[in-house]
């Protein structure tokens, strides 16, 4: 399940995140969190004020705890000290297409109808307005047309926009993605750019696992890691 439950003016885009404090609004704080995997940190001492009402891309190698600090910030992977502060609203996490079986029984519809469940609930049946979001969700994500596709007869970049689908669906007040672009052709990207774009003028605080270079050059805010610590650019 991708569904995360309840827990905006723009910087210089050249900026560290962590010294966006005072600048703006915060949309998100952690501080001081440190987290281990089976006795190994991966996470030293984070502290990041992410503002809201903005893009704000994570960069780093591989193996820097970037998905880890996604992991946090969306409340799935618990610090072993230090505090994170969410804003008050909903929360979706778009995981990368990797992390989910492409064998799964569920066609395209399904996949962003699922994002819906968060305000609906799952045992409500879905309204005329979620069934509008979920119709103009599948175009804003260029698959209107495939809702009846089974996610394995999908391309991978058709998949991955799917999932990107389902987190746009939920309309969340803070949208954590891990990598949306990775694999995806340059046409992909600049749709998923300009999405993302449009996410951030609805309200949204957007933050993006990122290795791609102009999607972090068009970042309000960078946070870079190295070795599970923040590090200047």
């Amino acid at each position: 399940m991708l569904l995360l439950s309840p827990s905006g003016r723009v910087a210089s885009p050249r900026e560290h995140v962590g010294s966006l404090a005072g600048q703006t609004s915060a949309g998100l704080v952690l501080d001081d969190v440190w987290l281990d995997h089976q006795g190994v940190d991966a996470l030293c001492g984070v502290c990041v004020t992410v503002p809201a009402n903005t893009i704000t891309a994570v960069a780093g190698p591989n193996g820097s705890g970037k998905s880890t600090l996604l992991g946090v910030m969306a409340g799935l992977l618990k610090p072993r000290s230090g505090s994170v502060n969410r804003p008050s609203g909903t929360t979706a996490l778009v995981v990368q297409r990797s992390a989910v079986s492409d064998r799964m029984p569920l066609t395209v519809r399904d996949v962003i109808t699922m994002g819906r469940w968060a305000n609906a609930g799952f045992w409500r049946p879905l309204r005329s307005a979620d069934r509008t979001i979920i119709e103009e969700t599948m175009e804003r994500v260029g698959l209107a047309g495939y809702g009846s596709r089974s996610l394995h007869t999908l391309s991978g970049g058709q998949r991955q926009r799917a999932f990107l689908g389902q987190g746009l669906a939920q309309e969340a007040d803070l949208l954590l993605l891990d990598e949306p672009t990775s694999g995806l052709d340059a046409e992909s990207q600049e749709r998923i750019a300009a999405i993302l774009l449009a996410e951030k003028e609805r309200g949204a605080t957007v933050i993006c696992v990122s290795h791609d270079q102009a999607a972090l050059a068009e970042a309000d805010s960078v946070i870079r890691l190295e070795a599970g610590r923040v590090v200047t650019i």
